[in-house]
């Protein structure tokens, strides 16, 4: 049978190859994609990511061949992507301590977890798209958390890239809150790569300026001292795998992290990168 990997994207905007890479290695190896956002609007590409002629600030130069440029605002404007999953209508919300009633409502929304469990093995693997929307939506995102958690208790990996990655940092237990990549090795948006200004999203008229907080930073304290964060800044590609996790640094990643994700399915990949 062919395999099935969940898609998760943001509402505020992915970066085209970032989407691209992945479902197109995903294609090739016979895959089913399956999309979800966290409320089921329909994705959409940000803006620099489909034009070959913008200058990446940090890196001085385009990130986007014209082939890829035409090739991700194809995928982009596809019926593939019209009809996601709702993680809202998913996933159930933890509840506040301070609702009525608040312990017959945790009880409740531990029972429903478990049926998380149940709906994943319908699935093969998971993979987070990067971009700046997912520090809007998806790295502190609950519902994003407990899917993580879930994939992770049913032993099934996981590529996360660039920004994505921020989504693993923050995925724990309540009870320990320690990060699902404690003790393991990942890579992810490294400091060189922020921008000092101009981080965009999709459906918001303001300018953020830099990034909300360095990744990197986070990844560093989230893997602890036993594992490591690796920024290869100066290498062309940065790709991580210490299973179940395949991590990705930015646009050029891509291809290479959806590769990966495939060999750890088909081949027993179990680390690579470090």
């Amino acid at each position: 049978m062919s395999k099935r990997i969940l898609v998760i994207l943001s509402e505020f905007g992915y970066w085209g190859e970032e989407l691209l890479g992945p479902v197109v290695t995903f294609d090739e190896a016979g895959y089913q994609t399956v999309f979800a956002t966290p409320t089921g609007k329909r994705p959409v590409a940000l803006p620099p990511s489909l034009d070959p002629g913008y200058i990446d600030p940090p890196l001085g130069r385009s990130v986007t061949t014209p082939e890829v440029a035409v090739a991700a605002r194809e995928l982009d404007e596809s019926a593939r992507l019209d009809n996601p999953l709702s993680l809202e209508g998913w996933i159930p919300e933890r509840p506040y301590l301070a609702d009525p009633d608040p312990l017959r409502k945790l009880e409740a929304y531990y029972r429903d977890l478990t049926q998380i469990d149940a709906d994943i093995e319908a699935y093969d693997a998971m993979t987070i798209v990067g971009g700046s929307g997912p520090i809007a939506d998806l790295v502190n995102n609950g519902r994003v958390h407990d899917l993580i958690l879930a994939f992770v208790r049913a032993d099934k990996p996981i590529l996360a890239e660039c920004y994505g990655v921020g989504c693993l940092a923050f995925a724990r237990d309540w009870d320990d809150r320690k990060s699902i990549i404690w003790g393991k090795h990942v890579t992810g948006h490294c400091k060189e790569y922020d921008y000092k200004d101009g981080t965009g999203f999709v459906g918001v008229d303001f300018n953020m300026g830099p990034p909300p907080y360095p990744l990197e930073y986070i990844l560093r304290d989230a893997t602890g001292p036993d594992g490591r964060y690796h920024g290869n800044v100066g290498r062309v590609v940065s790709v991580i795998v210490d299973y179940p996790f395949v991590t990705a640094r930015s646009t050029p990643d891509s291809f290479t992290g959806g590769q990966k994700l495939v060999e750890v399915l088909e081949s027993g990949l179990r680390r690579y990168g470090w």
